[in-house]
């Protein structure tokens, strides 16, 4: 504001000030010495600020009008009006702040929050089931066909509870499917049972390595058969049924999520919960002790212990849109029995999303155990060979359902 412009407005600001004391009967305002001392013990009362009405100005104290006309001659000194200064005159009883009122947005999810897993343990709860589902059927179809229905019935729950460094990964897995064909019988094709569970802790926030322990249960619901012969089954529930129990590390590849399983102590049992089968030294069992005419002298045993060294890579990703892949490859070799004899178990899985309930799915499982025996059919008569390289695939289309 220049010079001219605070004239301007002082002016305008006196005359409504002390208007009885500048203007009476339209006259102009002189000085006069002999009434300056009532001036000067007069004050004027407080006026509310037409700029603005929360400020009035401060009481005139010792100005006279002498002084007064000085002042607003004198508009370069700020001190000569401090009279003119504003003021909020605030009660002692009355906060000297303002009440803001806040409304809570009912569109704000509060668990999409994020959770600080470092600091706050949490379980994570993931359960599927799904039904595969295929069927042909022919109706004077001259290039001759069979009739068939199959179906696979499959479930995946997992429980994972994170608290600091410390993890708790537990999984359940299970599969049953059977076929029927024209005129044949009622035919297994799918039989799974198994339970994992991994119990780590971190080695430190920077690091990707955990100290592991880690449980795996492996056995089947019903009995299995080889084809066509249904009268001696050559697997049973719990027969055979294996448990790996070990310790060791896990590393965890940040970038591609592929994680590393080393154990140099693991603890494996077989347990075959069927005599006949335990006599006849399956899955790698004792067999019974027979005498020349065949009579059993001793059963065969139910389990058989072992220990030795496991290493296991395991992954799990998004591949492409809507593509998954989950695989895991499992090396076993028993330290007392024939060291350097490595079991292999390797299952492979494309799960390809169609959307939220419709998925088609390709499986791959190959076993291969040197104390499992093969067996086949010859004549009527089962004749058991030496261990083979366990194949199957599946390919399936069908419904799932996660909550």
């Amino acid at each position: 504001m220049n010079k001219l412009e605070k004239i301007a407005f002082f002016s305008v600001v006196l005359s409504w000030y002390g208007g009885a004391t500048f203007a009476q009967e339209g006259t102009t305002p002189a000085v006069n010495p002999q009434t300056a001392t009532s001036v000067v013990k007069d004050t004027v009362n407080v006026q509310e600020n037409p700029f603005n009405p929360l400020m009035n100005f401060l009481p005139r104290k010792n100005y006279a009008e002498e002084d007064l006309l000085m002042s607003y001659m004198n508009m370069g000194s700020r001190e000569d009006l401090a009279f003119f200064k504003p003021e909020v005159f605030v009660e002692r009883s009355k906060p000297k702040y303002s009440a803001i009122k806040t409304k809570f947005n009912p569109q704000i999810q509060l668990s999409a929050i994020p959770v600080n897993n470092e600091i706050i343990g949490y379980w994570e709860k993931k359960n599927r089931v799904g039904l595969d589902f295929n069927q042909i059927a022919f109706v004077n179809w001259s290039a001759g066909g069979d009739n068939s229905i199959a179906g696979l019935l499959k479930g995946d729950f997992s429980r994972k509870y994170i608290k600091g460094r410390l993890i708790w990964d537990n999984t359940l897995n299970v599969r049953y499917g059977v076929n029927k064909q024209s005129d044949r019988e009622l035919r297994k094709t799918d039989d799974v049972l198994e339970l994992n569970s991994t119990f780590g802790y971190k080695y430190s926030l920077a690091s990707d390595w955990y100290y592991v322990s880690k449980l795996n249960f492996r056995t089947q619901f019903t009995d299995g058969y080889n084809y066509p012969n249904t009268d001696d089954p050559v697997s049973r529930w719990l027969a055979p049924a294996y448990l790996y129990v070990g310790v060791g590390g896990e590393y965890m590849d940040s970038k591609t999520g592929i994680k590393y399983y080393v154990s140099p102590l693991t603890y494996k049992a077989t347990f075959v919960n069927d005599q006949t089968l335990a006599n006849q030294g399956a899955f790698g069992v004792d067999s019974a002790i027979k005498d020349e005419d065949g009579n059993i002298l001793k059963n065969g045993k139910r389990y058989k212990a072992e220990v030795g060294f496991l290493v296991s890579t395991e992954w799990k990703k998004e591949i492409f849109t809507n593509i998954f892949i989950d695989t895991k490859l499992t090396l076993y070799s028993d330290y007392i029995d024939q060291f350097g004899n490595i079991d292999v178990m390797w299952d492979l899985k494309l799960d390809m999303k169609v959307n939220d309930f419709v998925r088609a799915n390709v499986g791959i499982n190959l076993i291969y155990d040197d104390n499992v025996k093969n067996k086949v059919e010859r004549g009527g008569v089962q004749v058991i060979e030496g261990p083979k390289i366990q194949f199957k695939q599946t390919l399936g289309v069908g419904l799932v359902y996660s909550f």
